[in-house]
């Protein structure tokens, strides 16, 4: 029996957009620009649905469609078409500590975001013990937020949401939360939740939460779905719509007399040396490319770019800044390079290998979207990239 079930569901934004063209051009000198109101579908005929005690993970990069599938699910916007049946309480989690009043006690907020919640004063009263005690906020419960730090007033955050008794759960990268070891507890609760019973919706970059959590995950890419199967496997296909799926630029047209080399192989090694697909945030790795090289190519240079789902550059890496390029001799040829801290965010990533001669900037070869690379989280990670660093007191 289903306790959600998502019929051909569509949600369609106007943008404004500037026209580009010459008037428009005479428009800006003079300080009026033209702009046209375009559709932007963020969903497209959407379909699936939820067995009671089920946990689907939904996943996929930036602007893929998620947070508007949560938004629609909470009623927070109205679908342009399509039909939602819910069988059941639903309440959402979307933001931690969401309805805390600084100026109110722990105490207070505590019933003032159970209550935002959905939940009834006297269901809030029963529980405020357990909320309190998970929160590990029974010496400060009393006083008003605005004095706690940020991790005591997401605990407690947290902890209110985790008090929910809903038939239907929806999760928005609230996991992520405290430290590491209050993340784990968050995480031993979710799992709690779903093994008593509760459907959940979860909503993530955090590829690992989603493969503990969740026996089901469904795959969106530019508002539709790709993939919707066990998660491991949805996992794994969505490093592949990375590299697949992008609107890539044009690959540069290397004559036939210039491809003196040719990209025969790549591999990405684990700390074992053992070939992987995936890569956790902060761990070492090293990448392993192989060429056939038809004429020798005197100090080439070898460049590799990780290319995030929009197509921009995450981060480049090449010999002709980062070390010496290399003599390539004629037959079969391999170079390495070794990273002691994997530094990208949880994403999948497309990658795009060149080969040059810097002086003359010939290029040899040129392969976009040869391969792709998982990157996982495993530690907490803020910000665009994790940056490799040591600390030390020095007074």
């Amino acid at each position: 029996m289903a306790d959600l079930l998502v019929e051909s569901l569509s949600k369609r934004y106007l943008i404004q957009t500037k026209v580009d063209s010459q008037e428009s051009s005479r428009a800006k000198r003079s300080g009026r620009v033209k702009t046209e109101k375009k559709d932007f579908w963020a969903l497209r005929d959407v379909n699936f649905e939820v067995a009671r005690g089920e946990s689907l993970g939904i996943i996929g990069h930036n602007g893929a469609g998620k947070s508007t599938i949560l938004k629609i699910l909470s009623n927070i916007t109205t679908p342009t078409t399509g039909k939602i049946t819910i069988s059941g309480r639903i309440a959402a989690l979307l933001e931690v500590g969401s309805g805390f009043h600084p100026e109110l006690t722990g105490r207070e907020n505590v019933f003032l975001s159970g209550s935002i919640l959905g939940m009834r004063r006297a269901e809030i009263a029963s529980r405020f013990d357990s909320i309190v005690a998970f929160a590990e906020l029974e010496r400060f419960i009393e006083i008003p937020v605005k004095r706690y730090s940020s991790g005591m007033y997401v605990r407690l955050g947290f902890s209110v949401a985790a008090h929910l008794n809903p038939d239907i759960l929806l999760l928005d990268e609230v996991l992520a939360v405290g430290d590491r070891a209050f993340q784990q507890k968050c995480k031993e609760r979710v799992a709690e939740l779903h093994r008593q019973g509760m459907t959940m919706i979860f909503i993530s970059h955090d590829l690992t939460a989603v493969r503990d959590i969740c026996s089901r995950a469904l795959l969106l890419h530019r508002g539709q779905i790709q993939a919707d199967g066990p998660t491991e496997d949805v996992i794994r296909r969505y490093a592949d719509v990375a590299t697949s799926q992008v609107n890539f630029e044009e690959t540069a047209q290397i004559r036939g007399e210039q491809r003196r080399a040719e990209l025969t192989g790549i591999e990405f090694l684990d700390s074992a040396g053992r070939p992987c697909d995936s890569i956790a945030t902060g761990q070492p790795f090293t990448c392993r490319i192989d060429f056939l090289i038809r004429q020798p190519i005197p100090r080439a240079a070898i460049t590799v770019c990780f290319m995030n789902p929009a197509g921009e550059i995450a981060t480049q890496l090449t010999t002709a800044v980062d070390g010496e390029p290399f003599d390539l001799p004629l037959g079969s040829s391999a170079v390495e390079f070794s990273c002691e801290h994997m530094g990208l965010q949880p994403e999948a990533y497309r990658v795009d290998i060149t080969v040059e001669q810097p002086a003359t900037k010939e290029a040899f070869e040129w392969q976009r979207g040869c391969t792709s690379i998982l990157v996982e989280s495993e530690k907490e990670l803020r910000g665009v990239f994790h940056m490799p660093h040591t600390w030390r007191r020095v007074k």
